[in-house]
């Protein structure tokens, strides 16, 4: 997890009258009540948290505070006046910014371009590229980022573009400012920079509305915190500094996990994955590892190590230049992912909505993506029954939340959608399961529940590649870890050796 690290206290939470208030909003769609008479409010120059599990509603409220989703009921009032949002035009006007954590920029414009979308400057009815480049890198500045204003945003790290997004809500100098999970692909150095902007933003007087799933930046960051479940908001908590943790994680998901890891040890078998002397896009180093059935081998790095580049070498998603990758005893090459997962290996990318599914199709087409292929011997016939059998069979498995085999995957929860891409392998005779940040975005009961499923996985004999920023994660799950530091392995760590101060040590560069 990138490190959270906040200097300055907080400021005295400020009395008086609520800046935002929401009061009894209701929001319903077919079949189903998303939000349920939710009431809260936020204070001028408050950080107040939202939490809850996927698809709890969190992410409807916030559509509701930008326009896209309208109420059946309630109200909503922005410095005590009643507001009645047509569409995202309107709320914009209102002085409302959110920051989604999936990403709305335009990959083929520049950073200055996405920056100031919407308010381009003109001079004479023609943009001003100068004037376009110069407020682009006096955002840049109060970002704190070192990027190039005239560079294409689909070339920059998933890190720069969440910078890039919260750099548009900041150029449109908002009063309220609304943060979905802002950190989920952050670096450590932009997460402590993202806090200090927080920090300016409350000294300020915005009000300002922190959604995420990491509790060490809820109780670094927030003044209050409201929990969410099932489209009902359970409970306001007024002071963040005599909750409980324990309290909070019972009150987001009704029960009480007393280890979110549950870690299980096994005893590992035959090497199942050998990667020997592997180069390509992404390494400056030659890479080699080993890892034995029933293993979860963590890897553990900064953003920009090579972890995911990694990855996607072995899957067949880039061209190595050199090395061999032997699958089973037998040296395998992927010239396409196609390849891969008919040999066995699959990946569960970073970037879920870009690469892992396939957003306007249905739950059940995500799924079968793959093990369609199984079902007809002529390709271009689909058996939709025993499709439709399948996907209930794995919604029932892992529990995900949908309203039938039908509704587009795109209107699931992060966690739900990471559970169809789950399904998608366990539907097919996977060996290995290459994980990227299985967990980015997903509340802490999904998460456990994906723990569980990595476990089960292991202890069927299969291994598991788990990718993740999250420090605490790799140490509570992975049997041993691999860390990488520009391009290369630097570390091979048993589990028993896997601090994080000797992780960190081994991350950071010289």
């Amino acid at each position: 997890m990138a490190e959270t690290v906040v200097s300055d206290a907080r400021p005295a939470q400020q009395a008086g009258r609520a800046y935002l208030e929401l009061d009894g909003i209701t929001v319903a769609f077919p079949g189903v009540l998303a939000l349920d008479g939710v009431s809260f409010d936020v204070r001028a120059g408050e950080v107040h948290g939202l939490m809850g599990e996927n698809g709890a509603g969190k992410s409807t409220l916030l559509k509701v505070l930008s326009g896209v989703n309208t109420t059946q009921a309630g109200a909503l009032r922005i410095g005590g006046v009643e507001q009645h949002f047509t569409g995202t035009k309107a709320a914009i006007d209102a002085g409302i910014a959110i920051i989604y954590q999936e990403l709305h920029l335009v990959p083929e414009l520049t950073v200055a371009e996405n920056l100031l979308l919407g308010q381009m400057p003109a001079r004479f009815g023609v943009l001003d590229q100068r004037a376009l480049v110069a407020r682009a890198l006096a955002g840049l500045e109060r970002l704190g980022e070192r990027i190039d204003p005239n560079a294409q945003v689909k070339n920059l790290s998933i890190g720069q573009r969440q910078m890039i997004e919260i750099g548009k809500a900041l150029m449109r100098d908002a009063r309220v400012i609304a943060f979905d999970e802002p950190t989920s692909s952050l670096s450590s150095r932009e997460t402590k920079q993202l806090m200090k902007i927080i920090q300016a933003l409350r000294a300020e007087g915005r009000a300002i509305v922190y959604v995420t799933h990491r509790m060490d930046e809820v109780y670094e960051l927030c003044d209050r915190v409201t929990v969410f479940r099932d489209g009902r908001c359970i409970e306001t908590f007024e002071s963040v500094a005599d909750l409980e943790r324990d309290r909070l994680i019972q009150c987001m998901v009704g029960r009480s996990i007393q280890d979110v890891y549950g870690y299980r040890s096994r005893k590992g078998g035959d090497v199942q994955l050998e990667v020997r002397e592997l180069t390509g896009p992404g390494l400056a180093a030659p890479v080699s590892f080993a890892a034995r059935k029933g293993e979860i081998v963590g890897f553990f790095g900064l953003v920009g190590a090579g972890r995911s580049e990694l990855m996607k070498l072995i899957y067949g998603a880039a061209k190595p230049a050199s090395g061999e990758i032997v699958l089973n005893g037998k040296p395998v090459r992927f010239g396409t992912p196609r390849d891969a997962v008919r040999a066995g290996l699959a990946l569960c990318p970073e970037d879920r909505k870009a690469e892992g599914i396939v957003a306007i199709a249905s739950v059940a087409d995500n799924l079968n993506l793959s093990a369609r292929r199984h079902f007809s011997p002529w390709r271009f016939l689909l058996d939709a029954r025993r499709e439709r059998s399948l996907a209930s069979e794995y919604i029932a498995k892992l529990a995900i939340k949908t309203r039938n085999t039908e509704t587009p995957i795109g209107t699931l929860s992060g966690g739900n959608q990471q559970k169809v891409i789950l399904s998608r392998w366990l539907a097919e005779q996977i060996d290995v399961f290459l994980m990227d940040e299985p967990t980015r975005g997903i509340d802490v009961g999904a998460r456990a529940e994906i723990y569980n499923l990595l476990y089960e996985l292991a202890e069927a004999g299969r291994t598991v590649l788990l990718v993740s920023s999250d420090l605490a994660e790799v140490i509570g799950v992975a049997d041993r870890v691999l860390v990488m530091k520009e391009g290369q392995i630097v570390g091979d760590l048993p589990k028993a050796e896997a601090t994080p101060d000797q992780l960190i040590k081994l991350a950071l560069p010289r």
